[in-house]
């Protein structure tokens, strides 16, 4: 049997679909807004719902531009680097006490020395320059990129719980935001005020991202990937890749007697390989117009087991091995000027030894771009002066200088990078360019080393390490 159609009825069947009926295939017109991340669509949301908490998170956008410029004295190797990049984070609105976020970030090097070529007279590679992009492929020069955080956390009444991939700050495993990215962790970590007058941060730390690097690593891996230095009897480190440390555990509490007074202890547990505790005390007064505060820090560490491999060869910190060290300080405070004069002191019992990929030292005598990490029988000395004032296109200026007196370099039991005494002088400058775009500042970091140990006329000895010139420049755009 055959239908006979009639034309007319069949183009007004169509014209009737298309007009009255909602569009529900998948196709976009070339004219068309792209919809593809629009969900749900709700003319009014509902508060408790996760569309909600989703819908009201907030957003975050970070790009930024470094310079790094290393002039080392006579005919040893010079370096340069531009490094460029950018990032976003999202965080939910607050979903029965849960927020969800993630970050993560790029960049690029567009242009600098050939940071895989050694030097040629001593063999050492870029210090400060190849940090800036992937420690562990220094010919990238195309896409780095980086996942961040990526959490979970639980809000309490006075503090939270967060797991996941996440971003701390304490004395010893901290940002360090001295390169393009600062170091990550991953694990679980608790901040919760108990009290008006205690506080309690810590927790179980499985994976480390640090600073220079794009990958994140587990347990032991994050250690050894900067310079491994050598063991206390001078032959080379060679602890990487041989030493086990399922986590790191990580616990402080920091109580508040008095408004004017804080002590905060912190202890960091890497098992196999070594324990650390950090003690500080900060007591402020005021008189008038001035603000005066003192402080006093103390470390100490001790190797647990073999200190990470029965072969003391390839082993982290030997075993049995102690350190101690102490520090002082005190600072005035006029108004937005501030004036410190800082102490610290590294006993002969052993080297302070901590994984500088982890974080920067903890001590009050620390300046950017040197540390005093795998020293022991150090006594350091730093003046330092600072300007703050957030209403000022300036808004931190400050200089400081200081005297290190470090073992002998050929002393490999208390000087594990071969670092001679050194002068150091840093001008720091900070500038907010509100003028030119809301969210952006600029910082210009001057420093000056100068050597006043014996090298023995080693240059291996000096070359990014002392009778050098860093420049460093910087642009932050914060949206």
């Amino acid at each position: 049997m055959k239908f006979k159609v009639n034309p007319f009825l069949f183009y007004f069947a169509i014209l009737l679909f298309y007009t009255s009926v909602p569009m529900w295939a998948q196709h976009h017109e070339l004219s068309d807004q792209p919809v593809m991340w629009k969900g749900k669509p709700q003319d009014v949301l509902d508060s408790t719902s996760l569309l909600y908490a989703f819908k009201t998170g907030t957003t975050a956008g970070h790009f930024r531009y470094f310079f790094s410029q290393t002039t080392n004295e006579g005919a040893l190797s010079d370096y340069f680097a531009n490094a460029v990049g950018g990032g976003l984070r999202f965080e939910t609105n607050s979903f029965h006490h849960f927020q969800f976020a993630v970050s993560g970030f790029y960049f690029f090097n567009i242009g600098s020395s050939q940071l895989h070529n050694p030097d040629p007279i001593t063999g050492s590679l870029s210090r400060y320059e190849i940090g800036l992009f992937d420690v562990e492929n220094p010919d990238n020069h195309e896409d780095m990129d980086r996942l961040e955080e990526l959490y979970l956390k639980y809000n309490l009444k006075k503090g939270h719980l967060i797991l996941g991939k996440q971003l701390i700050n304490t004395p010893l495993i901290s940002i360090q935001d001295g390169r393009m990215r600062g170091t990550g962790v991953e694990g679980v970590w608790l901040d919760q005020k108990l009290g008006k007058k205690w506080r309690f941060q810590g927790g179980l730390l499985t994976s480390i991202s640090p600073r220079s690097t794009t990958k994140w690593y587990n347990g032991a891996a994050s250690i050894g990937l900067y310079s491994q230095g050598v063991n206390p009897d001078g032959t080379p480190s060679n602890f990487k890749g041989n030493i086990e440390m399922p986590y790191v555990a990580v616990a402080s509490f920091t109580w508040k007697p008095l408004e004017n007074l804080e002590y905060q202890a912190w202890d960091y547990h890497l098992p196999g390989l070594l324990n650390s505790t950090f003690h500080q005390a900060v007591h402020h007064a005021h008189f008038k117009r001035i603000k005066w505060q003192n402080g006093a820090q103390f470390i100490r560490q001790w190797a647990l087991a073999d200190g990470g491999n029965a072969d003391q060869s390839m082993t982290y910190i030997a075993r049995g091995a102690k350190s101690m060290t102490f520090g002082l300080r005190s600072e005035l405070e006029f108004v937005n000027w501030h004036y410190s004069l800082n102490y610290n002191h590294i006993t002969a019992e052993g080297r302070f030894l901590f994984p500088r990929e982890w974080g920067r030292d903890p001590f009050f005598t620390f300046m950017p771009r040197e540390r005093n990490e795998g020293l022991g029988d150090v006594h350091a000395f730093v003046a330092k002066i600072e300007n703050q004032d957030p209403s000022s296109i300036w808004r931190k200026s400050g200089f400081s200088f200081g005297y290190f007196q470090l073992p002998d370099v050929q002393n490999f039991a208390l000087n594990k990078y071969g670092m001679p005494s050194y002068l150091q002088a840093n001008l720091d400058l900070r500038v907010q360019l509100e003028k030119l775009m809301h969210g952006l500042e600029g910082q210009l970091l001057l420093v000056a080393k100068y050597g006043v140990g014996v090298t023995y006329n080693n240059p291996k000895y000096q070359i990014n390490k002392v009778n050098l010139l860093l420049t460093n420049f910087v642009l932050n755009y914060h949206f």
